[in-house]
């Protein structure tokens, strides 16, 4: 018999399920909860906070600030797979921009590391990275 006490952990599944579920609502401290100090967030380059993001901070200015800097972000559906390399997430929504009302649909994939209980890693594919640059640009240009 064993005195250990036994704690229970959320699956990497579970960690990135809740990183969108925060993500979805806007909760921002719920999101950096989820998200290791050090996360690296690898976005499309053709995006204008496109590159590799190091911290958890820089995270929530150079991405999440510029994307919701130029558009209202709803997700409309998000689904997570774990397998044994990692997890997978897909997000669907749509983009409205502040500055026109053009909405654009957005879809993404996500490769995400999760390493005791938060995520280390996200590597983020978008569908269509040059048209969703293109709708940025336009949202910008109308600011001007």
């Amino acid at each position: 018999m064993s005195n250990q006490i036994e704690t229970v952990t959320d699956s990497p599944a579970d960690v990135v399920r809740g990183l969108y579920d925060a993500l979805s609502r806007g909760d921002v401290p719920g999101v950096l909860a989820k998200l290791d100090a050090e996360v690296i967030v690898d976005e499309p380059n053709q995006l204008p906070y496109g590159g590799v993001h190091k911290g958890r901070e820089v995270f929530v200015q150079s991405v999440l600030g510029a994307m919701m800097g130029y558009a209202n972000v709803a997700v409309t559906d998000a689904e997570v797979y774990e397998g044994p390399t990692g997890v997978v997430g897909t997000l669907t929504g749509t983009l409205t921009a502040h500055t026109t009302g053009e909405e654009f649909p957005l879809t993404m994939v996500e490769i995400h590391q999760v390493e005791n209980g938060t995520v280390r890693k996200i590597d983020v594919y978008t569908k269509n990275p040059h048209e969703l640059a293109a709708f940025y640009a336009r949202s910008e240009a109308s600011t001007h």
